[in-house]
């Protein structure tokens, strides 16, 4: 591939599956962005989706693509992006995330691989202060 094509590495940007209170205290599942940069993100887009196969039929399972957008994420902070569903735990679940930085583009695709996101393998996100699952 032509260097100038290239996209520069992306570090300190992350992806987490956190386990969240929902009605009734019931454990509900949320994905964030989180930006452990000391830059400012900008015009960031991102599309999320799962594939995999059902362990009971062991039919090809895909689901919808989804896109977000979030126009800015400072420093150390955090956005939320989707809830996800314990249905789609046992798939491949796909975070794609493009940025700029100043007039740099950016982009890096996080897949939580099929049940990683479960309740004994939750550690604690400083940042977020919740248990969850981060891929950097």
């Amino acid at each position: 591939m032509r260097d100038e094509l290239k996209s520069p590495k992306v570090e300190n940007v992350a992806v987490a599956v956190v386990e969240d209170q929902g009605e009734d205290d019931e454990a509900v599942y949320n994905v964030y962005l989180l930006n452990l940069k000391e830059e400012i993100m900008e015009g960031i887009i991102v599309t999320s989706r799962g594939y995999g196969q059902n362990v009971l039929t062991g039919e090809q399972v895909k689901t919808s693509t989804l896109r977000h957008t979030i126009e800015v994420l400072l420093p150390n902070e955090a956005a939320k992006i989707e809830p996800i569903t314990e249905e789609v735990l046992g798939l491949s679940n796909e975070y794609w995330v493009s940025f700029w930085v100043e007039e740099q583009l950016y982009d890096k695709k996080f897949v939580f691989l099929p049940e990683t996101i479960q309740p004994q393998k939750l550690k604690t996100i400083p940042l977020l202060g919740a248990k969850g699952i981060m891929i950097k």
